[in-house]
């Protein structure tokens, strides 16, 4: 569906130039119900702008050429010969100029008719709608970065992460163990913080040292990580960092690729003080006999006197049996040193 009532589907020919020194490149444009979407002729998506975030640099001349709010460098010139498509926009772009306050004398009435609108499109359709797009169109890579950002402004509170030579790799053989490789989960060993374990955007599972440093073997470590993956599986990390964000953030995500920083330290500050999200504990056994983890000594690490994680111990898959070792003896020493060096 489009923005317009009256099109399933509108797309016309343009010219898309990236950067003033890039390269002028003939481009599909599709009008959505909340963006553009700029393709090349094989219609993969090059950009995304999103409508009310739509500038037009030469009102009333043809051929028409667009930009993003704030960023004239990136133009997309549509010919007179797209009527339909330039008309659909400037209809859009007009609807939304009509609902920004106006500078100048207005009557009561009318400005409580704009602010009406102006509520009812900000809080109930077009913030849920740029989030969830921004959410179905990211690609794997600009997720990670995302992750990665956040990582940043996480170590302002947790301070660095943990690695050395010998610790890192087995670190990661362990992660190769507990994930398959198209969850692509990366775990990290933090030197500090509040919780236990979190999930970032990307696949990150970050862990504090304690799970490290105070057992002698990797049980208590990998019951950790496999429940976070749960928690990271059940919903997607970036509709939570998305669902934080202000509706400007939003846009300027989905127009530039990135976030600002205030949006990212509101978002590490939240998951480093809120508490886990609970996990039912049929998956939690069920993941664990999968991968060889007894669940006992996780259930102990969360309470000691196992009165509140009774199921977890009486049903442990390895109450009886001894589980085949996560790791080596000398992988788990070196990760138990992780933070030492």
């Amino acid at each position: 569906m489009t923005a317009l009532k009256g099109y399933q589907r509108l797309e016309a020919l343009g010219v898309w130039r990236e950067q003033p020194d890039a390269q002028r490149r003939n481009v599909v444009v599709s009008l959505g119900d909340s963006t553009i979407v700029i393709m090349d002729m094989k219609s993969r998506p090059l950009t995304h702008w999103a409508i009310p975030a739509v500038e037009r640099a030469n009102p009333g001349v043809l051929p028409a050429l667009y930009h993003p709010d704030g960023d004239p460098t990136e133009t997309l010139e549509i010919g007179g010969d797209e009527a339909v498509m330039i008309e659909a926009i400037e209809k859009l772009r007009a609807a939304i100029n009509r609902a920004r306050p106006k500078q100048g004398r207005l009557r009561w009435g009318l400005m409580g008719t704009m602010t009406a609108l102006l509520i009812g499109v900000g809080t109930f359709w077009l913030p849920d709608a740029l989030r969830q797009h921004a959410v179905e169109v990211v690609p794997p890579v600009k997720r990670a970065e995302i992750g990665l950002a956040l990582i940043n402004r996480v170590t302002r509170i947790t301070g660095p992460e943990c690695r050395d030579n010998l610790g890192s790799p087995a670190l990661a053989r362990l992660g190769g163990k507990l994930f398959p490789a198209e969850e692509r989960r990366k775990l990290m060993v933090m030197s500090g913080g509040p919780r236990k374990a979190f999930h970032l955007p990307g696949g990150t599972i970050l862990l504090n040292r304690s799970l490290v440093e105070n057992y002698e073997d990797a049980n208590v470590l990998a019951g950790f990580a496999l429940v976070e993956g749960l928690r990271a599986g059940n919903h997607d990390p970036l509709a939570e960092v998305l669902a934080q964000s202000s509706l400007l953030a939003v846009i300027q995500f989905l127009t530039t690729g990135s976030l600002p920083n205030g949006a990212l330290d509101s978002y590490a500050e939240k998951i480093l003080s809120q508490s886990p999200e609970i996990v039912e504990t049929q998956d939690i056994l069920a993941l664990f006999k999968e991968k060889g983890v007894p669940s006992t000594p996780y259930a102990r690490e969360l309470d000691p006197s196992g009165s509140v994680v009774g199921p977890l111990i009486v049903n442990d898959p390895f109450a009886d049996t001894l589980p085949p070792p996560l790791l080596s003896d000398g992988d788990w020493i070196s990760i138990q040193g992780i933070c030492q060096r």
